[in-house]
């Protein structure tokens, strides 16, 4: 195992590497000069050249690339150009809104798309399959602004039964703020999932395995809980672990709606006012929690299915 993590980790330098490269040249040469938004167009020339020599954009290309390098290293992006923050502090303070949000979202949309998988695998072709299927569908197609409109009007503003929007950092009353946005989430995610894992699990009903527990007189939701959930959870796990990136970062337009001061609200407000030092430390970010996703995604591969080895 320890081997296996390290040779994973050294393989995970080059793809870091590359999204740096093109991180830079998107913000730092396609994107033009941000120094030009910053001072606006009034501006002389010598504001912006005294404005260029402070963030360093006089210095040749190859000399910055190194400092971003550098910057992704030690975590260290720097001050944010709208709120003169240090990057990582804002960070760091947006993870715990983010995980407040999205762990318990994360964990009740599973539960629930999990056990309504199994329970339309185990009804196949049936009514109950059919309109599971529809359901999931129409609530798939269903915009995520229209949830959280619709909520906050009838939900919040109308019924009064949840704040329309708001935060609270002390624990439990934080957790009145959330509710709404963790609703909305379940019903947003459970559509895709349900649908995911229901394929996931007909795929593994038509295999001998399944047919020989028939055989030898094993109830059905014995055979379904202790034999075709368990070989389901390869594909199961590749969709579970590939989604805890996103509890990181949070839902980008449930945490912009309802005021939450987490990784996605930061990011939305720096892309509406062109703050490209937390845009491009938010996309590196994303990046390598994505590398790490996929590496912790090898890895309970093993945990779940005994033919897979590290080699």
């Amino acid at each position: 195992m320890f081997v296996y993590l390290v040779r994973k980790l050294i393989g995970t330098i080059p793809t870091v590497f590359g999204v740096a490269l093109i991180v830079f040249i998107l913000f730092n040469m396609v994107g033009g000069d941000p120094t030009y938004q910053m001072l606006g167009k009034h501006a002389t020339a010598q504001q912006i050249a005294e404005l260029r020599h402070e963030l360093g954009f006089d210095q040749p290309k190859y000399l910055q690339f190194l400092q971003f390098l550098k910057q992704i290293v030690t975590f260290d992006f720097g001050r944010s150009y709208a709120t003169k923050q240090q990057i990582s502090t804002m960070i760091l303070d947006g993870i715990t809104p983010s995980l407040t949000l999205t762990i318990p979202a994360f964990f009740f949309t599973t539960l629930i798309s999990v056990l309504i998988g199994l329970l339309v695998a185990y009804f196949r072709g049936r009514i109950v399959d059919k309109l599971t299927v529809v359901l999931c569908v129409f609530g798939m197609s269903v915009p995520v602004l229209a949830y959280i409109l619709f909520s906050q009007y009838f939900l919040a503003y109308k019924f009064g039964l949840f704040p329309i929007a708001g935060y609270d950092p002390e624990w439990p009353d934080r957790l009145v703020y959330v509710a709404l946005p963790i609703l909305i989430s379940v019903l947003v995610s459970v559509g895709y999932d349900v649908r995911f894992y229901r394929t996931a699990i007909l795929e593994e009903t038509g295999q001998d395995y399944v047919r020989t527990a028939r055989a030898k007189g094993l109830s059905e939701p014995r055979t379904y809980l202790k034999h075709v959930l368990k070989n389901s959870m390869v594909p199961i796990l590749t969709n579970l672990v590939m989604e805890i990136p996103l509890l990181v970062l949070g839902a980008f337009l449930l945490e912009s709606f309802f005021g939450i001061p987490g990784l996605g609200g930061i990011t939305i407000n720096a892309v509406h006012n062109s703050d490209f030092p937390v845009i491009k430390a938010m996309s590196v970010f994303m990046s390598l929690l994505y590398i790490l996703g996929n590496l912790l995604t090898d890895i309970t591969y093993t945990l779940v299915d005994p033919r897979v080895s590290f080699k």
